[in-house]
């Protein structure tokens, strides 16, 4: 059963690495939070300011290390991660 279960994680992080390629998760960064490219900006920040209804240039604003495809591919992580088809942590 431990062989199915990292096989399941190998792939999620195959899957992780190929569609997601500005999403990073480093366990001695942010706690393993999934991050955009390093910057110690967690996925889940980027996902709270568009919900809170910042727009799109406010956010490039506040964090200029960010791109415009970086808040798209953190709204597909958050999507996917949703669906159970990422990790979370």
């Amino acid at each position: 059963m431990s062989l199915t279960l990292n096989t399941h994680r190998i792939g999620a992080i195959l899957y992780l690495v190929n569609a997601f390629p500005a999403i990073t998760v480093n366990p001695e960064q942010m706690a393993g939070l999934p991050c955009i490219r390093n910057l110690r900006i967690p996925v889940a920040r980027v996902v709270s300011m568009v919900a809170d209804g910042m727009t799109h240039p406010q956010i490039l604003a506040a964090y200029p290390d960010l791109e415009e495809q970086n808040i798209r591919e953190a709204l597909h992580y958050a999507a996917d991660a949703v669906r159970g088809e990422l990790p979370v942590s």
